[in-house]
């Protein structure tokens, strides 16, 4: 289909903004130049996206052809059905219209070709994927077998190591240069660090798993084989790229040599929204994404909101003209409902926490429901008075976070059992199956492992006479050797995990038909893949959020109030938003001013912030803050000060609070007092 017949249909829905976006290119589709969307907060990038990706197989690109790099599964899937239903909307005969087939996170595109091309660059095809507590066990396994000599001063704990290692791959930086830019006061053990992190990858290549960091690392060390790069960069038309801003330098490498040139490359993001720099995403991205290419790449800007009222745009995009470097942009919106957002001044954080439960309910009664509104702050301590005033006024809460779903014991050991039938090499998962059987702790768990890796499942049964449950043992053998075989089919294999996992469930948990359903779950989970590879790659990679136990309200039908950290609530919206803390020191955070760049995140994470609001915006700013358990000066009260995102010049786009509102002259003179002796009276009978 040609351009004019594409735009010669019925009305798409699309802004102008997002037209542009959508036709880039589409006259030339095989020859459409580099494209760089700015899609600011609640602008409809989405749906942009999506429109993108269905113009481009209208216009005649194959969707086999067409990679699409999205921020999590759940969003890739998402944009698939966008895009088929947009295809089916305008289909007349022939075989019906289908997304994209390569799609989802980079770490996801990325074993998916890693198993496609491994005999071809020395990888064995089998392979299996830790998760990150994995990868930390791993990791202190290699420090424990090689006995590092760790000096007088305390060595890094393993969860520390992996983070240490991660950022090296993800920012492709030096370990001497990870370690004073980020970890400094490890930088003593520089020279054992790289002898355990050698050791860390021998071991994983000796267990045939890749970690999480390995899926990008080998992506893109494939792409640099010329011979295999230009081959997979020939399967392709198109690329393109959500969220960029949350990319890392290897993912952003891994797209420029997949589109060297940039024809077929589209990126789209909003540096505005560039919060991730713990993960070692950098704001660079995006900030230099044009420059990459001669002549440089098309920016479009998505400017209209349909999220926010046009007050607290206003107030938004005040806050964040501040920033040194950006892609200029200024949010605007056709809804003038709510008014100015509130600036709210309280004497402490016992009276912030006082505060924002007397406006959550007064939200309430105007017929706000409480799910409609959300507590945001900084760092998860922050919330800690709001939740105890909460409880004390009965005010049912969600906070963000808790147990993750692949985190709980039963879970894992499931998943475990269907790793380690994958990859009998796989050390971390044999070693935590084995030491469920009855009788078995390290030592012969060990032993177990040994054998499996070396001779394969059917030889353990020559372990069958040093079994403390023999008849049990045999089972557990047999089922091994059936899952390695791929004899049950997927997906019942995991019905055949799960139910033996089962068996052990009520004589080790009190909670075991909690645990039971999320066992449940997982089965119903797994006929959404084609197979058992499908669905450990990807189970690993993108999780569920909790388990049944551990997410949201005990009834799913109660009203809540949502608290959550500001990195946690990104890409969410409510229609009442209140963000706690507005001080310095706390966002932006006293460990986080460090650098400008730090501090530019910080503005960037308020913008979030202050950008998660539809109707309702309200920044709390505490004058002072009860600090404890100084040693030389006792308890104390110190004194804040209103955040620097927040400068004079500004502050006109805001409603200002004093609360409690100050009470009016005479009225403690008119207050009854209790004497002294009565009020002390009173206090000696409360402990009568």
């Amino acid at each position: 289909m040609t351009l004019a017949a594409i735009r010669a249909r019925a009305p798409d829905g699309l802004n102008d903004a997002q037209r542009r976006a959508v036709e880039h290119g589409l006259d030339a589709p095989l020859a459409s130049p580099p494209l760089l969307v700015i899609a600011g907060a609640g602008s409809g990038k989405t749906n942009a996206l999506a429109h993108r990706v269905a113009r481009l197989i209208e216009a005649g690109i194959d969707p086999t052809r067409i990679m699409l790099a999205t921020f999590s599964r759940r969003a890739a899937a998402e944009m698939g059905r966008r895009v088929e239903r947009l295809l089916e909307r305008d289909h007349h005969g022939g075989p019906r219209p289908r997304a994209p087939d390569y799609s989802g996170t980079f770490h996801a595109l990325g074993a998916r070709l890693l198993r496609e091309y491994a005999e071809r660059i020395g990888l064995d095809p089998q392979f299996t994927i830790l998760d990150r507590a994995d990868s930390a066990d791993l990791m202190n396994w290699a420090r424990n077998k090689a006995k590092l000599p760790t000096g007088e001063k305390r060595f890094p704990t393993k969860d520390t190591c992996l983070a240490i290692y991660s950022r090296c791959v993800n920012a492709e930086i030096p370990l001497e240069d990870a370690l004073s830019r980020h970890f400094p006061w490890a930088s003593a053990h520089e020279e054992t660090l790289k002898k355990l992190f050698s050791d860390y990858v021998a071991l994983k290549q000796r267990q045939n798993v890749l970690d999480y960091d390995d899926l990008l690392l080998y992506f893109a060390q494939m792409l640099q084989i010329d011979e295999i790069g230009a081959e997979i960069a020939a399967r392709f038309d198109h690329l393109l790229v959500d969220e960029y801003q949350d990319t890392n330098r290897l993912q952003a490498d891994i797209a420029l040599r997949l589109r060297p040139d940039g024809i077929g490359l589209t990126v789209v993001g909003d540096d505005a929204q560039s919060i991730y720099s713990f993960r070692a995403a950098t704001v660079r991205n995006i900030l230099d994404f044009p420059q990459n290419f001669s002549p440089p790449a098309k920016i479009v800007a998505l400017e209209q909101n349909f999220r926010s009222g046009a007050a607290l745009l206003a107030a938004s995009n005040a806050m964040i003209a501040g920033a040194k470097e950006r892609h200029a942009k200024e949010l605007w919106s056709a809804r003038e409902s709510g008014g100015k957002p509130v600036l709210a001044l309280v004497s402490d954080e016992a009276e912030q926490a006082a505060y924002v439960a007397e406006q959550v309910l007064f939200n309430r009664e105007r017929g706000a429901t409480l799910r409609a509104q959300a507590v945001l702050f900084r760092t998860s301590s922050h919330s800690a008075a709001l939740e105890l005033e909460l409880a004390r006024r009965k005010i049912p809460f969600v906070k963000f976070g808790g147990l993750k779903f692949l985190d709980a014991a039963h879970v894992k050991d499931v998943v475990s059992i269907l790793r380690w039938a994958e990859n009998p090499k796989d050390r971390i998962a044999g070693f935590r199956v084995a030491q469920l059987l009855p009788g078995v702790g390290p030592a012969r768990a060990g032993a177990i492992v040994d054998v499996a890796g070396s001779s394969g499942f059917g030889a353990l049964d020559g372990l069958l006479d040093k079994a403390k449950d023999a008849e049990g043992f045999a089972r557990f053998a047999n089922m091994m050797t059936r899952l390695h075989a791929g004899a049950l089919g997927w997906p019942a294999e995991l019905g055949e995990a799960a139910a033996w996992r089962r068996e052990s469930l009520e004589q080790i948990y009190d909670d075991h038909a909690a645990r039971g359903a999320d066992l449940e779950a997982l089965e119903r989970l797994s006929s959404n893949f084609a197979s058992r590879e499908r669905f450990l790659s990807e189970i690993t990679l993108d999780p569920p959020g909790a388990t049944s136990d551990e997410a949201g309200p005990p009834h799913r039908d109660e009203d809540y109030l949502n608290l959550s950290t500001i990195h946690s609530a990104k890409g969410l919206e409510w229609r009442s938003v209140f963000v706690l803390n507005c001080v310095d020191g706390c966002i932006p955070s006293d460990l986080a001013t460090g650098t400008s760049e730090e501090i530019e995140e910080e503005r960037r994470l308020l913008y979030v912030a202050m950008t998660r609001a539809k109707d309702d915006l309200t920044l709390v700013v505490p004058q002072r803050f009860h600090v404890r358990g100084q040693v030389k000066r006792g308890d104390r009260h110190v004194f804040a000060q209103r955040t620097r995102f927040l400068p004079r010049e500004i502050l006109a786009h805001f409603e200002h609070v004093t609360w409690p509102p100050p009470r009016p002259l005479g009225a403690l003179a008119k207050a009854p007092r209790a004497p002294a002796a009565d009020l002390a009276g009173r206090m000696r009978g409360m402990w009568k």
